[in-house]
């Protein structure tokens, strides 16, 4: 069966990695995301390692690019880690369509964020969906699921990779096995069921110190590493990593966002009905650092 796929970053490359390994598959084609000022991007790197034709357009949607994928007569599209916007004319022209990797239990948290997301709601589960994409975003019906468990450690970083990355790149490939076998499902998602978030950014990251304790270490959880809780301090932009819940709370008139302690530990924040554990800040555009080497002292408030 000929493969082709669209992806980037890590997770790409390991897809790509593994369809390969042991002959398993042809790839026709990969189309990956363009370089960036850090270097070559990783899924073109190692097609182009593996001697698999290659191509970074701008967009998906580009008359060429459209063209160019359709010129692959490809059985099955995978799409791995794609954040463009992939046209019908792409999806559906393989034999027997697209598949695609989404980080969420769909349809809850569809959107491009969705790690993010399941821990800032405080969701206890989630996990991934290998999918077949049509014209609405993450709508179309579910190929398999894959469930973990949230815990409340994890971060975007821990849950993604050490779970759903290496989860995700088998998921992908037993779902190629399953479309080439004749036994891949397509199984309508409950619209009643449904939830969306968009990107999770600067505005939505932001600390407000009056919220419960819980809501904050949460949020600070649910953008690290990316793209890092934020709150100000001195006039200066302060992003915060490392969060955990304390059992203590501050006296009844102490302002949120005071700094009540600050050691090897991290620094105690006040928050609107307990505290927060801060472990790593970032000033600015600088550095991350342990919260005691960071120059917060003792009575300083986040956020004024």
């Amino acid at each position: 069966m000929r493969l082709a796929l669209i992806g980037q970053s890590a997770f790409g490359k390991a897809v790509l990695e593994t369809l390969v390994s042991g002959d398993r598959y042809e790839i026709a084609g990969v189309f990956a995301a363009p370089d960036s000022a850090r270097g070559q991007e990783p899924l073109a790197a190692a097609a182009a390692d593996l001697g698999v034709p290659v191509w970074q357009p701008q967009r998906l949607r580009d008359a060429d690019c459209i063209a160019t994928f359709q010129s692959l007569h490809a059985d099955l599209c995978v799409m791995a880690y794609v954040t463009d916007i992939v046209p019908l004319d792409i999806i559906n022209a393989p034999t027997y369509g697209t598949i695609q990797y989404h980080p969420s239990l769909l349809p809850k948290h569809r959107g491009p964020s969705a790690i993010n997301w399941a821990i800032i709601n405080g969701d206890t589960r989630t996990g991934l969906t290998i999918f077949w994409p049509d014209a609405g975003l993450d709508t179309g019906p579910i190929l398999m699921q894959r469930e973990v468990d949230i815990t409340q450690d994890d971060t975007v970083g821990s849950l993604y990779f050490d779970q759903l990355f290496p989860m995700g790149v088998d998921a992908l490939v037993e779902s190629v096995d399953l479309v080439k076998r004749g036994e891949a499902p397509r199984i309508q998602q409950d619209e009643s069921l449904a939830t969306y978030e968009s990107w999770c950014g600067r505005a939505e990251s932001q600390i407000d110190w009056l919220r419960p304790a819980a809501v904050l270490h949460n949020l600070i959880r649910g953008c690290d590493p990316q793209p890092g809780a934020w709150t100000t301090w001195r006039g200066e932009r302060l992003s915060v990593y490392g969060s955990a819940m304390c059992a203590d709370r501050p006296p009844v008139d102490m302002m949120p966002g005071t700094v009540l302690s600050v050691d090897g530990g991290g620094m105690v924040v006040s928050a609107g009905d307990g505290v927060v554990l801060v472990q790593r800040v970032r000033a600015g555009r600088g550095a991350k650092v342990a919260a005691a080497e960071s120059g917060v002292r003792l009575g300083d408030v986040l956020g004024d």
